[in-house]
């Protein structure tokens, strides 16, 4: 594995969320001096934290898994997450709710799991859930320690005998194909497959490698901090403060001081200058680039995952029918993916996300009151509106899809909300977030493993990038493996042995 070259005793980490912070806990526990530079008052970058009339919104991810690998970073200073978290193990992890009326609770225990699926779908779709779940864990394990948690320096790094498994499992196939060969219930099939848009691909065009995600919703398990999802990245920082490491926060890097193909200091729009041995920059491509003063040469322009409109609800009730997590599926299905990737349109019949965090946090929301998180994806501003027709169209979608919440059973959600605020690709652009979108670089094949944006900058001695536009890739268990890579890529730390084995039991929980 290629390292950073000469001494790396201070470290700069551009960024305070989840990425840089993993990186900033890994170099501490290896022992170096780490700054953090964060622009906003606090951490949590995109898992960041909006007090709204008394509501505490989570402005960014909401579905946690993986929890192990955030474990790792605080166990690289001696500290523990459960000492610092409370995490509550989602069940179901999911609700699934259809056009025809239908809904399916999905569990993470495999029998529990089994009996929803015989219900909803009879015997023989249960004994594929089963032969499916089996299929999933061993693609997590002929992935995840070969071609997730890795550094890649060369695209021959492929050439192991995992390949081999993975293509044997059909990985390399579809992944609504592969998914087919066990469910033949189309709904079934949409609940294992939705995963996909995470990385920026329909599910007819995604690589059956991308099942992986499913396997960490689906198998192994999806949890809740109380306090929201900021409770994780907030406990992350304070465990760095604690190991020793320096935040400068409300503090915007503007330029990188070079000399002779190293970074000597960054310095800030205050005019400050901080020295140090060698950088981390964890902002959106763009940026990190700007400040680089070039972008690498691609054969291919990098394409973007599509957005997402988010509406962000302080109401005075709830309906019993919502889980914590509940996918609210249209009619069309490969329709509205060619309408999101390829014609650039809003979707005509939306597939939404609906997360209500108060169903296990009522401190989220003032005395009575419920918070409701309504995610519904939508084109980058490259394949479809520009971010500035975002300020007239955002109100106009914002009234239709509360009509469609409506239509879908909700009845009087808009009469209910008291705060709200509407988040749209307009806003992800402010952000720095290129094309419009929080989801960043597509896992396209061209733009996966090797062949993604790499995390060591050529030309750049010293220089390190984590977060979703590099490798691994986009979502909080891959974002926390990337500042764990980028900091194995300064102090050559070897990667945990365990990675290769399904994840962990949690201490006090059941997967």
């Amino acid at each position: 594995m290629r390292t950073v070259s000469g001494p790396t005793d201070h470290v700069v980490v551009v960024g305070a969320g989840l990425a840089g912070l993993a990186t900033a806990l890994h170099l501490l526990g290896a022992g170096r001096r780490v700054t953090v530079v964060e622009r906003d008052a606090g951490p949590g970058g995109r898992a960041g934290r909006l007090e709204l009339g008394g509501y505490r919104i989570d402005t960014g991810p909401t579905v946690l898994t993986m929890p192990h690998l955030a474990e790792e970073a605080f166990a690289a200073v001696g500290d523990s997450l459960h000492r610092r978290v409370e995490l509550i193990p989602l069940h179901p992890a999911y609700r699934a709710r259809f056009a025809d009326g239908s809904g399916l609770d999905v569990h993470t225990d495999g029998d529990a799991m089994e009996c929803e699926v015989r219900r909803f779908a009879g015997a023989p779709e249960a004994a594929g859930y089963r032969r499916l779940r089996h299929w999933l864990e061993k693609l997590y394990q002929a992935q995840m320690h070969r071609f997730i948690d890795t550094n890649f320096d060369s695209p021959f790094q492929l050439l192991h005998p995992d390949l081999a498994r993975l293509a044997a499992l059909g990985g390399f196939g579809r992944l609504d194909r592969q998914i087919g060969r066990f469910l033949s219930d189309p709904r079934l099939r949409r609940v294992f497959s939705f995963q996909s848009l995470y990385a920026g691909v329909a599910p007819a065009r995604a690589l059956a490698a991308y099942a992986v995600i499913a396997y960490m919703d689906t198998v192994a398990g999806v949890w809740f901090p109380k306090g929201g999802m900021h409770a994780l990245p907030r406990a992350m920082a304070d465990a760095a403060t604690d190991a020793g490491g320096e935040f400068r926060w409300s503090a915007e890097v503007n330029a990188l001081e070079r000399t002779a193909g190293r970074v000597r200091a960054v310095r800030l729009a205050s005019g400050e200058r901080i020295a140090c041995d060698a950088v981390v920059l964890t902002p959106d491509l763009p940026v990190a680039h700007r400040l680089l003063g070039r972008a690498p040469r691609r054969a291919v322009p990098l394409r973007h995952a599509p957005s997402a409109v988010v509406l962000h609800a302080g109401t005075d009730r709830t309906w019993p029918e919502l889980a914590h997590h509940t996918l609210s599926f249209g009619a069309a299905w490969e329709h509205t993916f060619d309408e999101l990737t390829r014609a650039g349109r809003l979707m005509s019949d939306p597939s939404l996300l609906i997360t209500r965090p108060t169903a296990h946090d009522l401190s989220l929301a003032p005395r009575g009151k419920h918070l409701h998180y309504v995610l519904a994806p939508c084109p980058n501003t490259t394949a479809g509106p520009a971010a500035g027709t975002w300020h007239g169209l955002g109100p106009r979608y914002r009234d239709s899809l509360l009509a469609e919440l409506e239509r879908r059973g909700l009845d009087g959600f808009e009469a209910s909300i008291e705060r709200e605020l509407l988040v749209t690709p307009a806003d992800w652009t402010a952000r720095g977030h290129a094309a419009g979108t929080p989801f960043s670089v597509a896992h396209t094949f061209a733009q996966t493993g090797p062949f993604r944006p790499r995390n060591l900058v050529r030309g750049h001695d010293n220089v390190v990038l984590a977060g979703c536009g590099t490798t691994p890739g986009v979502g909080v268990p891959t974002v926390l493996i990337s500042g764990k890579l980028a900091a194995a890529r300064i102090t050559g730390t070897p990667r945990a042995t365990g990675a290769r084995h399904r994840p962990p039991v949690l201490e006090g929980q059941s997967r």
